[in-house]
Parts: structure tokens; sequence; C-alpha cells
């Protein structure tokens, strides 16, 4: 074959490999079979190995290209990825409807519904129609770059989907007076520049059923749920591992304005871009019709073919949307009705206290095993000991176990019909469990404490806080690696953690020469840490994420904040009195000095926080209420701090602005008692616009 035979022979068969894939994942109207389609995957996959030349991007035999990575890179979203409330009951989701209808002036509004797949949130972008790069949620404002992954799903367009002019037609007449038109058609030509599409990464029943069949054929322990199987498994670093999940993928957003103006739209526009959006969504027109695609969506879930936890419900229309902004990191046009926590019985076989890194004990309940939403279940929390009275439990007590969420399992009520005789009270620990030192309650507390500094159990889970995720964030350093470090006596403080060698860890149980090499190597790449991380990972009592930003904000190095006085820190805004009096005691501390010390010693870096270069608002305190309609809080929060503002929850004397749009409450309030300058949405933008 020649060259331009080739050339001609490829372009049909990629047209119709994806004419396929598109019958297959959004119409669901598939005309070949697997094997024909594998035939046709071959022929091209012959052709393009006797001509490279011809390989393209979008080809798909590249869905498996990429070489695996050794490690993920990070990538900020454009827009954050937020998170939903949720609510349970249907009163809690009236009460949803209420406050957005107040919001809004009118009782009666559209409202999208939504499936909500039990995946993993995926943001996928494409330039130009081709793929770009993929990302998963992270924090909704960093996630990770999950590009050659996403690449394997078959669900994904490699490149966006060519509609037809007719069916073009047909959207821009069905949508006339109520998009922009021009927009739309420039679009779905593939000219549109970049073009984000969010959705769920998820498996299916059947691919879930097949693995585990093959788990058991190999005698090989079963999966326990396909959810956390396929956020597992688009978390590989090596594709062709994500390649054998066979993941699927449904599109829930169209993250770019193409034209559009309802939400309704873009599940129209996203199927014509070849993505497959769910076709159990409806468009609501009242509350009634809302209820019962949920109480239906119920009674199918069990036929769908993959796991969902609820309904997504949203206003329709886009302006109206983005007009009623977030609350903190929830949109407010936005709710997930989740289903009724699953519920099980069974018996509590004991209460053992558990010490966390404050001292503070927790009693948590250990149970007879028991299967509950998709998991084997084995504990429970009981909080504190006011909450074992308030149930009236007794260790062997049968006692109803629920999932709020689908998340944490709880002990929703004891039984007691059911106890037997033998049943025993649950002792209050009058020693720390894990030191023998005596516990007490502190004043205005309801948690037994232990105020042993040594305590073993304390030391490991500061270590655990140490190295997690919002701290030190090391990769492959988990609770059991640290007990086991500590227990074989490697680490006994922090900075031992930075002296490991390959040599130390070698011959421990779970560890070969590659993963001693690796840990070690993930430690080393952890010794550049922020400021902000750095204060989080010392585990001082009162301080978390955001004050613990506003500290390093506000002194920028880690010696300003050390030598800091009482006062020093009261001028911050946002700290009051408790959190500086914890702040002072614990730097004031020998041991923790000595521990600072020592990690600076061992090759710990504590990088500045730099403010802005031109920091016009420095010094200066916003704090935002109500709603506004040029952006969202958070956006205009993130404008205010790029200028060296401090931006607050909390309106106090130290407040120059409240900046108060529609529905603004209680902080209005306190702004005008206390003689705050108030802002209103225009006047903000007046500012920006001077700077």
């Amino acid at each position: 074959m020649t060259f331009t035979e080739a050339k001609a022979r490829l372009a049909v068969l990629k047209k119709e490999i994806d004419r396929q894939r598109y019958l297959y994942h959004v119409e669901d109207k598939p005309e070949m079979s697997d094997a024909a389609l594998d035939s046709l995957k071959h022929e091209l996959y012959g052709l393009e190995r006797a001509f490279p030349q011809l390989i393209t991007p979008d080809s798909p035999t590249q869905r498996v290209g990429g070489k695996a990575l050794a490690k993920f890179e990070k990538v900020t979203h454009a827009a954050p990825m937020l998170s939903m409330e949720d609510v349970f009951a249907p009163e809690e989701f009236d009460e949803w409807h209420a406050r957005v209808a107040k919001l809004l002036g009118r009782d009666r509004f559209d409202m999208f519904c939504m499936v909500k797949v039990d995946g993993l949130a995926t943001s996928i972008n494409y330039d130009d129609g081709m793929l770009a790069f993929a990302a998963t949620r992270g924090d909704g404002k960093v996630g990770e770059n999950i590009t050659e992954n996403v690449k394997t799903i078959d669900a994904v367009p490699l490149a966006l989907h060519a509609p037809t002019e007719r069916q073009v037609d047909a959207f821009c007449a069905a949508h006339r007076g109520a998009i922009d038109e021009k927009k739309v058609r420039r679009a779905l030509s593939g000219r549109a520049g970049r073009i984000e599409v969010r959705g769920e990464v998820y498996m299916t029943q059947k691919a879930f059923d097949a693995l585990n069949a093959e788990q058991k054929r190999k005698s090989e322990e079963s999966y326990a749920n396909p959810r956390n199987l396929a956020a597992g498994a688009v978390r590989q670093l090596d594709p062709k591992v994500t390649a054998s999940r066979k993941l699927s993928f449904f599109a829930w957003d169209l993250a770019a304005d193409i034209g559009q103006t309802t939400h309704s739209q873009e599940w129209e526009l996203l199927r014509l871009l070849g993505f497959n959006a769910n076709r159990e969504s409806i468009l609501a027109k009242s509350v009634a019709e809302v209820r019962a695609f949920w109480k239906k969506t119920q009674e199918r879930r069990a036929r769908l073919g993959y796991w969902i936890d609820g309904s997504v419900v949203r206003v329709d229309d886009n302006a109206s949307y983005e007009r009623l902004g977030a609350v903190g990191k929830t949109p407010r046009a936005m709710v997930a009705w989740k289903f009724p926590a699953e519920e099980v019985t069974t018996v509590v076989e004991a209460v053992e206290w558990h010490v966390g890194r404050t001292g503070a004990l927790t009693p948590v309940a250990q149970l007879r095993p028991s299967w509950l939403g998709g998991t084997t279940v084995k504990h429970a929390t009981l909080h504190n000991a006011d909450e074992i009275n308030r149930l009236g439990l007794k260790i062997g007590d049968t006692v109803i176990l629920y999932k709020a969420g689908d998340i944490i399992p709880k002990v929703k009520e004891v039984l007691v019909k059911l106890r037997p005789g033998d049943a025993k009270a649950v002792s209050l620990p009058r020693v720390c469990p894990a030191c023998g030192e005596r516990v007490a309650r502190r004043e205005g507390e309801v948690a037994l404490v232990c105020d042993n500094r040594a305590c073993p159990a304390k030391q490991v889970e500061f270590m655990a806080n140490f190295v997690s995720k919002r701290a030190f964030d090391i990769d492959g350093l988990g609770y059991k690696v640290v007990e086991q470090l500590m227990d074989g006596g490697l680490l006994a403080r922090p900075s031992d953690l930075f002296r490991l060698k390959k040599e130390d860890l070698i011959d421990l149980e779970r560890f070969g020469e590659k993963s001693a090499e690796n840990l070690v190597a993930a430690i080393r790449d952890r010794g550049n840490v922020t400021l902000p991380r750095f204060i989080i990972a010392m585990g001082i009592m009162h301080v978390g994420d955001e004050t613990a930003l506003d500290l390093a904000r506000h002194f920028g190095t880690l010696e300003k904040l050390r030598g800091a006085s009482k006062e020093q820190l009261m001028a911050v805004n946002g700290i009051g009195e408790v959190v500086a009096d914890s702040a002072v005691e614990w730097f004031a501390d020998k041991k923790h000095r000595h521990m600072v010390d020592d990690l600076l010693e061992a090759g710990v870096k504590v990088q500045k926080t730099e403010r802005p270069a031109a920091a016009p608002w420095q010094g200066l305190a916003f704090v935002f209420t109500g709603t506004m309609e040029s952006m969202t809080r958070d956006e205009a929060k993130d404008k205010a701090r790029a200028l060296g503002a401090d931006v607050s929850e909390s309106v106090s004397k130290k407040t120059a602005y409240v900046v108060a749009g529609p529905e603004a409450g209680s902080k209005l309030d306190k702004a005008k008692k206390l003689g705050v300058k108030v802002l209103n949405e225009a006047a903000f933008l007046a500012m920006l616009k001077q700077q």
C-alpha cells in the first residue's frame, strides 16, 4: 500500500471508529460487535506501524500510548471545582428551595435534575477540539494532571465530536432567541479555543464484577466497591494499569461559554460534542417534579448498572446560578439530595479509647463486622463520654449503624429490647491507655485528656499529622509506616525523618530496596516547605488551615512568627485571645523550640510567605457578605488578597471594609453597629479598577 493509499484508509478507519464510539457511549445504539470494532482498530494499528508519520494525537491507538509517570504534576483549575451542599430529608430540600426562591425573588424556577454518580470528579480540557489535559478535582483549586490516564477511557473523546450540519441547525432552531447562535456554531465547528468539560470517572457494575471474577480466578482478594476502585485506577502512575480497569465517564458540566444560557442546553451540547451526558436527567418545573425524580431514581438505583448515591439539583438558568454565588466552597444554586443513609444492625463487642495528637481520648466502638454502603465496617466513633451517655450504650448492645452521606459510620440508636443479660457498662478510663498517666477533663471541654507530653500515642498522632497531605505531604508515609518507624526506633522526632537513609529502611517489613529508595527521595523532596504547611505540621492547638495561612501572610517568616508576642498575634485579623495564647504557649515551650531548631539543622527550609510586590491594600481587613453579580464571593476574596488585603469571616473593630450585596445578613448589621465602612459591589469594583 502506498503512502497516499494508507493516508486515505487511515482517515476512513479513524472516522468510523470514532462514529462507533459515539454511537456506543453517547447514543447507546451500537451498530457493531466488540470483535468487529477490535478488528478495525487492529487494522488501524497495523497501518500506523507501517506509516508512523501518519500517527496523530486523536488516533484511537493513542489511548494507551503514554509512558508511566514518576509522579503527578499539579494543575490549577481555571475556575474552582466547588463541592455541593448535601440534604437528606424532603424537608431539607424544601428549605434549600425556599432559600433560593427568596434570593431570586420568585417562587418558581426551572431546575435541572441529575443522578449523582459515585465516582471521581474530573476536569477535561480541549484546545480547538483536541484533548489538551485532564485533572482531578483535588482541593477544588488545584488538582493532579491525569491526562494519560483519562486518554485510556473510551467514553472520553480524544477530539471533540463534529456534529452534522443538520444536528447543529436543529439545536439552534430549538433554542432560537435563548442562545448566542454565532458562538454555538463556532464552537461546534471545533474553532472555540479552550473548552472545559467536567464530569465523573466511574466504573460500571459489569466491569467491576468482571474484574472481581478475574481476582477470584487468580485466588486473589476481591475489591470492595467500584467507587474506590475507579478513584484508585485513575490515579495510577502507569496508564496501562488504568486502561485495564475499563473505566467510563459521564459529563455533567460544560465549563465554557459557547453561547448557552441554561444547564439543560449544556446537556444537549455535551452530547453533540461527543460526551455521554447521563440520560436519566430531566428538567423539572416544580418541587413536586424534583421529588418524583428523586423517588424514581432511588427505585431504579439497583438497575442502572453503575453506583449512584443521590440526585443533584441545580438552578437551570446560568445567569441566576452565577448571581446566587457561593457560601464558602458550596454554590447556593446547587444541592445534592442524597438517598437515605443505609442502615444495618450490629453488636458492640468492646469500646476502646483512642488518643489523639492533642491528648484527647475518643471512644471507638469495636463492632461485629457488617456490610454497609459497599464496605465492611468494624469500628464506629462514639465521639466522647457524653455521647455514650446520650445513647445509653453498653458493651454487648445491638445498635443501628448508619453512614451519614454514605461516608462516616455512626451509631444511630441502641436497641435496648435486644440487650443481653450480661451487657456491661462502658467504663471511663482513669488513666491513658497508651502511657498510663492519669487523665482528666480540661475546664470548659467535654473530652477526657492525657496531658503527658511524652505519651507515645500522642507522638504517633503528631507524626501522622506532620507527614499528612495538609502539612509536609510526604508520599508513601502513611499512619502504618509512621508506627513502624517509631516502633523500630528510627523515628522519635520529626527531624529524624530527614536523616533517614535507604539502608535504615531496607530490612523493615513492607520495604525493599526500591521502596526504601522511593521513600527517602519523597522525604527529601518535601524538605522545602511553605510556612502555612509548616505551621499546620506543628499541631498548635486551635490553629487550623485558614489560621495558619493568616499567620503566614501576616508574619511572612518563621522567625518573626516564633518571636511574636500575644499582642502582635492578636493584631492579625481573625486571631483572638484563645489562638494567641495557644501560639505563644507553644513557641515558648523549650521542647517545641528545640524541635523546630532540630528540623532546620536537619536541612528543612521554610519558605518565606511573600505578599505581592505592590500591595496597596496591605493591612486592610475585608469581610464579604450577601450575593454578588459580577463574580462569586470567593473570586472577590481572591482579588482582595492579591492586593495584599486580609479576608475574614467575622466583623470586628479591625475590619476596614464590609462588602455587602443583596441578602446580606448579621455581618452587615454588626458592621453598622461598629461603624465599619460598608461598600456595595459597584464601590468595591471601583476600588479594584483604581489599582
